[in-house]
This record gives C-alpha cells, sequence and structure tokens, in this order.
C-alpha cells in the first residue's frame, strides 16, 4: 500500500466535501425525470408505439437493477472518487446523445446515464458512511432528500426553460448535461487529490446473499420503490380517468414530489439518533394505507390524498437509505448492501408501472391496480418493521478469484481484511 495522501484526508469530512455529494446527489434523477414533461412530444415527433414508449420509461429503471452490481467492484478496484467521476461523465455522455434527435440518440442516451446513475445510487450510502460516519442522519437525510429535489426540480422547470429558450424536445432533455458539468467540476477536486490512503490492493471481499437483515432491508427498499414508480408512472392517468384536468393532473404529481422533500431530509436525521427504526416504519405505512385507502374509497379531497403520499414516499426514501448506513459497519458493507437493496429493489419496481397497466387494461378501472398497491403495503409494514431493529449485517466474506467463501461474520474478521474502499 502507497503513503496515504494528506490532501485526501483533510478533503474527506469536510464541509465542502458535503456540498460536493449534495451536488452529485442531486444530479441523480434529473435526466430521467425529464422525458416526462417532452414525453408527448418526442413520442409523436419519433413515432413510437406502445411498446418503445413503456421500454422508455422502464429502461433506466432496469440500469438500476441490472447494472448496479457493479458498483462494488468498481469502487473497491479504482475507489469512490474516480468511480462517482465516472457517473457524472455517463450523464453527461447520455444526455449528449440525446440531442440527436432519432430513436438511436433517445435510447443510447438514456442507456448511458442509466448505466452511470445506476453506479451512483449504489456508491453514494458507503461513500458516506466511511467519510461522514459521525453525521450519517444529516448526510443520509440530504442524500434522500436530493433525490426528491432532483426529480421535482426536472419535472418542473424542464418544459418551461425549454419553451422560453425555444428548444426541441431534444434540446430540452440534454440541458441537464450542464447540470452534471457543474458536478463534475465540484468533484474534481476529490479525483485530484485521490485516495486517503493510497492505492491498495484488496484480498477479500463480502457476501450478504444468506443475510436475513440484508433481505428485510432490501425487500423493504423494493417495496417501497414499486410505490414510488407505479404512481409516478400512472397517477396522472388515474386522476385524468377519475374526470379532473389534465394540468390539474400534472400539478398533483408534482405536489406529490415537492411535499416529498422535506420528510426525505428530516426523517433520517430522527432515525440515527434511535437505537429502534422499526416504529417509524409502522408510521409511514400508516400513512401509506390513508393515501391509498382515500383515493379508494373516499377520492373528493385529492389534494389531502396527494400530500399524505407525499409525505409517505419521502419518508419510505428516506428510511430505506438509512437502513443501508445504519445496519452496517463500514463502508464495504454499506456499499454491498446498497448494491443488494438497490439492485433487487429497482428490478422489482420495474416490474410495477407494467403489472398495474396491465390490470387496467384487463379490468377497465383503477381500483384493482390501487387494491393491490393498498395491499402491498403489508409486507412493506412488516420487512420495515423488523428491518428497522437494532442490528448489523452478518456477512461472509469470499476471497477474490478462488470462488470460495468463509462463513465467518465480519466481526470475526480483522479489520484489514475489510477495509474500506
Amino acid at each position: 500500500m502507497t503513503k496515504p495522501n494528506p490532501v485526501a484526508g483533510s478533503l474527506r469530512g469536510s464541509v465542502w466535501a458535503a456540498i460536493a455529494v449534495v451536488i452529485v446527489g442531486l444530479n441523480l434523477r434529473p435526466a430521467i425525470v425529464a422525458v416526462a414533461p417532452v414525453f408527448d412530444v418526442l413520442r409523436v415527433r419519433l413515432e413510437l408505439n406502445s411498446f418503445l414508449a413503456g421500454a422508455l420509461v422502464t429502461l433506466p429503471v432496469l440500469c438500476f437493477g441490472v447494472l448496479g452490481p457493479m458498483a462494488p467492484a468498481l469502487a473497491r478496484r479504482i475507489g469512490f472518487e474516480k468511480s462517482l467521476a465516472l457517473v457524472l461523465l455517463a450523464i453527461i455522455g447520455g444526455c449528449g446523445l440525446r440531442l440527436i434527435p432519432t430513436s438511436f440518440g433517445l435510447f443510447s442516451g438514456t442507456l448511458l446515464l442509466g448505466a452511470g446513475i445506476a453506479i451512483g445510487n449504489i456508491l453514494l450510502p458507503g461513500l458516506i458512511k466511511r467519510d461522514f460516519a459521525h453525521k450519517l442522519g444529516i448526510m443520509s437525510g440530504l442524500f434522500s432528500a436530493c433525490l426528491s429535489a432532483g426529480a421535482t426540480l426536472a419535472a418542473g422547470v424542464t418544459l418551461p426553460i425549454a419553451n422560453a429558450a425555444g428548444w426541441e424536445w431534444n434540446e430540452a432533455l440534454a440541458f441537464w448535461g450542464i447540470f452534471a458539468v457543474f458536478g463534475l467540476a465540484c468533484w474534481l477536486p476529490f479525483v485530484l487529490a485521490g485516495d486517503v490512503r493510497g492505492k491498495a490492493t484488496h484480498t477479500s471481499r463480502i457476501r450478504l446473499g444468506s443475510d436475513r437483515i440484508a433481505w428485510l432491508v432490501t425487500a423493504f427498499f423494493g417495496l417501497q420503490s414499486l410505490n414510488f414508480y407505479s404512481t409516478t408512472a400512472w397517477l396522472p392517468t388515474i386522476l385524468i380517468d377519475g374526470g379532473h384536468d389534465p394540468v390539474f393532473a400534472g400539478l398533483m404529481l408534482s405536489l406529490v414530489n415537492l411535499v416529498s422533500i422535506p420528510p426525505a431530509l428530516a426523517i433520517p436525521m430522527f432515525l440515527d439518533r434511535l437505537k429502534s427504526q422499526a416504529g417509524f416504519a409502522i408510521a409511514i405505512s400508516v400513512v401509506y394505507f390513508a393515501a391509498f385507502g382515500g383515493m379508494l374509497f373516499y377520492p373528493q379531497p385529492v389534494v389531502l390524498w396527494m400530500v399524505l403520499l407525499g409525505i409517505a414516499q419521502g419518508a419510505g426514501l428516506g428510511v430505506g437509505l438509512t437502513l443501508i448506513v445504519l445496519r452496517t459497519k463500514n463502508s464495504e458493507q454499506a456499499t454491498v448492501l446498497s448494491g443488494m437493496a438497490q439492485s433487487w429493489g429497482y428490478l422489482f419496481a420495474a416490474a410495477g408501472p407494467l403489472a398495474l397497466g396491465a390490470l387496467r387494461d384487463a379490468t377497465g378501472s383503477w381500483q384493482v391496480p390501487l387494491t393491490v398497491l393498498f395491499v402491498a403495503l403489508v409486507p412493506m409494514l412488516i420487512t420495515g418493521y423488523l428491518g428497522g431493529k437494532p442490528g448489523f449485517v452478518r456477512p461472509t466474506v469470499a476471497s477474490l478469484g478462488t470462488g470460495t467463501s468463509a462463513g465467518v461474520s465480519s466481526g470475526d474478521v480483522r479489520e484489514s481484511e475489510l477495509e474500506d474502499v
């Protein structure tokens, strides 16, 4: 191992580091959500059929699930700093490809930036665990709030900016690459400083496939993601089919995203101070039950149900991301659990919009799809309650390149063998 880098050591955990993490986090949703405001226009211009239109919406979420497992290996090989720089470069490149006003440009750009964001989603919780061990609540809250705020920002300003500038749909989508360039500029000092420990050769890696707590956190994360992506895809349509104006329906989706920001920021700060987070999982589920119960049985005060839905979604995301760092003992464990929870969780969530659309077509109404989401809250409550109880994951350790693993908990392994990435 080379000598530690004192410059990198001074940057880790600093105020500038926190600001840089926030800016990187803000880049992990706008390029994806920006498609929604211009979706009708690009669908007509590119003559996309229903299958391709659905694939465009589902592709980023599938990237999160399929490509996410690459993140821990990439971090082990080149470190968090360079890996996150590659994430921002992928977003910039993906937005650049979207400038090409063709189906190829749109889909290839979406695939590239989706791959980058998949890595970023997983690495940031591990980075927070490594550099902000004594500020986990604040930084986890900022991270989850950044995801909600980035989505809200893209949904709210993409179309107005495009209209004001006279841009076509491809230019409106490519605009968010400028935001990623700014993020890369803020992150460059960490890349240039390098890893605080210098380069290291890792001889082992950890696995969580047989750990109960890891699967509980994964299940909770997947169920809350299923709810979010299903409602994001279909909420305006549900409201329009219920007799509401399309403009009003769009405003309600914006309201849900806006309301989700404060709980996404605040809830992790409280969770970090508690020995058990099980009570919060129950409370979130109760709010969810109220929101979907109202939409099913008494839909008239729609604004109330949207506010409750936003609160529940923001809090659910905050709990899901915070459990990843609270149920692990070091950044390597946090990165692996983040990869497991988000990869499986997003794969599960990707099926939600497609399944709900199929149920709507089969039944002719939204009652059955909404009932399915309502019933899915039960396992979310159970996994959140059990995963929120005090404890840590107990991974097995596998020697890199040998294909064998030792049935040893991380607590029994020397610290040098589980050195932070």
